[in-house]
């Protein structure tokens, strides 16, 4: 399994007023999508992420996004070590991703750049 990087996850009020502070930190111009509700925009290594509370709560239990080569090849790996597959694989506006809880009880999201 090969790690290719790490995103930060932050929830945020207002997804207008953030994003234009994170694209100047990041130098970069970010890609915004919706899911299941949720506001999203990607710039740099921060993922920003608007929405109801009810779904900001549960997107607040994950701990980071980590990108991978190849989630299928990620869930063999977690599973062996005896994470516990709480979601996924599934194909994302990001890529594919899974979620897996941990033995240590953090929770990570994992996501490839496949189609």
């Amino acid at each position: 399994m090969e790690i290719l990087g790490a995103t930060l996850r932050i929830c945020v009020d207002d997804l207008e007023t953030a994003v234009p502070f994170y694209e100047r930190l990041a130098g970069g111009t970010a890609l915004r999508f919706e899911r299941g509700g949720v506001s999203v925009a990607a710039v740099g290594c921060f993922l920003l992420m608007s929405g109801p509370p009810a779904e900001l709560e549960v997107l607040r239990k994950v701990a980071a996004t980590i990108a991978v080569k190849d989630v299928d090849e990620t869930h063999a790996v977690l599973t062996e070590l005896g994470a516990h597959i709480v979601a996924g694989p599934i194909a994302s506006p990001a890529g594919r991703n899974l979620i897996a809880l941990h033995p240590d009880g953090m929770v990570y999201e994992y996501v490839d750049r496949r189609a």
